[in-house]
């Protein structure tokens, strides 16, 4: 039996896993917003905004019409804004098949509740937890649609249900593994594009490796703190999720948050590096929120303190570096 998708979201990675799913032999329909994207996909099997020059299989069909997407699909995947989902599935509700799970590769945490992505699916859509699942780890849209050597990690707290969207979206080119926590799977994509935008000012500053390894370092030592407080798994956080995702992002010149930072550490201002940005950075919006998420949880996250500071406040990032670089000293590991 042919498994079926709809993909609710045309960007880059929504594209992207939408090729993953048909080269595992699937049937899918994208659903995007404009017109032009949808046409340039369904005959000319190219998303030229997103992914220029990426042959894309010709059975992936695409559609600006979500209803249409979404009948008779096994699954639905999610691959939208983080502040914007909520809205957006509301208004699909009616439309969602009545068996069908829905996969969040959304990696962000909602602003003024605070609630990681597969929290917002399950209370808009009135979903068990074994109907909700998410997919992270090292995910740059553009070296999978080239079908260069990737993996993932697949979350459901449904161990068959994980199994069955593993086989979905396994590839010779795309490795999929399972895993039981949601949790920290969801926390590892969405604190790590904070870290991102801290590597990527370091990075525009002219700092090497050494500070670059700190943050990431540090960075990783957040995430572990928070996931802890939140009863997530802290294993989870030494795989694909967790470093293999921090690594990629904070690493990579094709990573918006990293990206976004650079920017900044460059010396462009904050209304000009949110004008130059074509994709939605993560990290900008969700490091108030992870941090809300972290006080409420009395966990010390200095590296997102400051990146929300910068972000939101009018912090400098001279006051950022020295906050810091003159915080008391510490054991190593400690908080968790």
């Amino acid at each position: 039996m042919t498994f079926r998708s709809a993909v609710l979201g045309a960007g880059s990675w929504g594209t992207a896993f939408g090729k993953v799913l048909c080269d595992a032999g699937g049937e899918v329909t994208l659903a995007g917003r404009r017109p032009e994207i949808a046409d340039a996909i369904n005959h000319d099997h190219e998303n030229p905004d997103y992914l220029p020059g990426i042959t894309l299989p010709e059975r992936l069909r695409a559609t600006t019409e979500p209803e249409r997407a979404l009948a008779g699909a096994d699954c639905v995947v999610l691959a939208l804004p983080a502040q914007t989902l909520r809205d957006n599935l509301g208004a699909w509700r009616s439309a969602l098949p009545d068996q069908a799970v829905l996969i969040s590769l959304i990696k962000g945490v909602e602003l003024g509740t605070g609630k990681r992505m597969s929290e917002v699916i399950q209370e808009v859509a009135d979903l068990p937890d074994e109907r909700v699942a998410v997919i992270s780890g090292p995910n740059l849209a553009r070296e999978i649609a080239e079908g260069q050597p990737s993996a993932s990690v697949v979350a459901c707290t449904d161990e068959d249900t994980a199994r069955r969207l593993q086989t979905a979206c396994m590839t010779a080119y795309f490795r999929v593994y399972t895993n039981t926590d949601v949790i920290g799977v969801e926390l590892g994509g969405a604190v790590k594009n904070v870290i991102a935008l801290c590597v990527g000012i370091a990075a525009g500053l002219g700092f090497g490796d050494n500070t670059r390894a700190m943050l990431m370092t540090r960075g990783l030592a957040e995430i572990t703190r928070l996931g802890a407080a939140l009863g997530a798994d802290q294993h989870t956080f030494a795989g694909l999720a967790g470093l293999g995702d921090l690594v990629g992002t904070c690493s990579s010149p094709q990573s918006r948050n990293r990206t976004f930072g650079e920017n900044l550490g460059k010396g462009m201002s904050l209304p000009e590096v949110i004008a130059t940005t074509k994709q939605t950075a993560e990290g900008v919006k969700s490091s108030e929120a992870v941090l809300e998420l972290a006080r409420k949880h009395s966990v010390e996250m200095p590296i997102t303190e400051v990146i929300a500071a910068v972000m939101h406040h009018g912090m400098s990032i001279a006051e950022a570096a020295m906050l810091l670089m003159s915080r008391s000293p510490k054991p190593e590991r400690y908080g968790v």
